[in-house]
């Protein structure tokens, strides 16, 4: 095992600069998620950290020793693709035990590991079949078998669930989160579902347009979003954001947006009459029955109702704003009703509108 490091790292692929000055330390042992859109850098942050890109400058250091010019093979580090990477013409033993015989190993001790792998993934009746004759789910595990018989000291996770339907996706997360548990090795795992981020992670790096938007434990980014880059991309159904103006009163600040003044619940650090975006997540809006339109609720004529059985989610405007909430249970109200939903000041979040930058 070993901790990561990475310093100032930069990527050029002529022109265009994909990474833009990565800084990142990951401790010996832990499961970190790169999480962003399709063209953020993950990918390629992933690759330069196994060795199959070149960096333009910065270091990396695994275990300590510096890796810029250390071939891939030697770099004791296991990658998972996203599309298996299986030889076809090979059994599921012979795919696991291949990088093993490439070191010249012992028939016996190959077969030792191979088996060892194959029982922590339930792959010991699948040994002598063929790639073909497997599932999704048993490819991709097979691809994590080859890797766990290397023993390397890092895996690295290339989206390795997205050829997956929805419920082996489930699956397949809480497999491997439960795997690396047991051996403890240090894990990379690039995806572009936050919630694959949010369940299986340590802790989440968030990446957009070549840098490091936020680093933190999942919950801690959810629940205090450094900007509004952040706020939109973690969680599902996404932050509303509602454009108002800051003013103060008093002891308190108030958000001001089309007659309303919604109370935040306490001072805002900002000057008066700045410009701001109110974060509220969905499930932080609840339906107010004595509604009638005060501070600390929005009138919102719905425009679309959808039942999930466990809850409600509400779509519908707040004059030219889209406004989500999911409420509890089930709910009776129709398109083209009026809800009066209230906020609660404990979950309001604020940004400058002008920077992005939490208040």
């Amino acid at each position: 095992m070993a901790d990561v490091e990475v310093v100032d790292l930069r990527k050029n692929f002529g022109a265009v600069q994909v990474l833009k000055g990565i800084d990142l330390q990951i401790k010996d042992g832990e499961f970190v998620s790169l999480v962003g859109g399709s063209g953020c850098g993950k990918s390629t942050l992933l690759r330069i950290i196994a060795g199959l890109e070149s960096l333009s400058s910065g270091t990396i250091r695994l275990g300590g020793k510096v890796m810029d010019d250390v071939a891939p093979k030697d770099r004791d580090v296991a990658m998972v693709f996203q599309n298996y990477a299986l030889y076809p013409h090979m059994t599921v033993a012979e795919n696991m035990g291949f990088s093993l015989r490439l070191r010249d190993l012992p028939k016996a001790e190959i077969r030792k590991a191979v088996e060892q792998a194959a029982a922590m993934l339930g792959l010991n009746a699948y040994l002598d079949r063929l790639p073909r004759a497997l599932s999704g789910g048993q490819r991709q595990r097979v691809a994590m078998g080859r890797a766990i018989v290397r023993q390397p000291s890092v895996f690295l996770f290339d989206e390795p669930l997205s050829n997956l339907d929805t419920k082996l996706r489930v699956q397949m997360r809480v497999e491997i989160r439960s795997l690396q548990r047991r051996l403890g090795t240090t894990s990379i795992y690039v995806t572009h579902d936050q919630m694959e981020a949010m369940t299986m992670s340590d802790r989440i790096v968030v990446m957009n347009g070549g840098r490091i938007e936020q680093v933190g434990a999942p919950l801690e980014v959810y629940d205090n979003p450094c900007n509004l880059f952040v706020a939109t991309f973690i969680g599902s159904p996404a932050m509303n954001l509602i454009e108002a103006v800051l003013k103060q009163r008093g002891d308190r600040s108030v958000a001001a947006v089309n007659g309303l003044e919604i109370d935040l619940g306490r001072q805002v650090p900002a000057a008066a009459e700045t410009r701001i975006v109110l974060g509220v997540r969905p499930e932080h809006l609840s339906i107010a029955e004595d509604g009638n339109g005060r501070g600390d609720t929005l009138p919102v004529t719905i425009s679309l109702v959808e039942p999930t059985g466990a809850e409600s989610h509400l779509y519908g405007r707040f004059h030219d704003t889209a406004i989500i909430a999911a409420i509890a249970g089930r709910c009776a109200l129709r398109p083209g009703d009026t809800a009066h939903l209230r906020l609660d000041p404990k979950h309001l979040h604020v940004f400058d509108l002008a920077s992005g930058q939490r208040i």
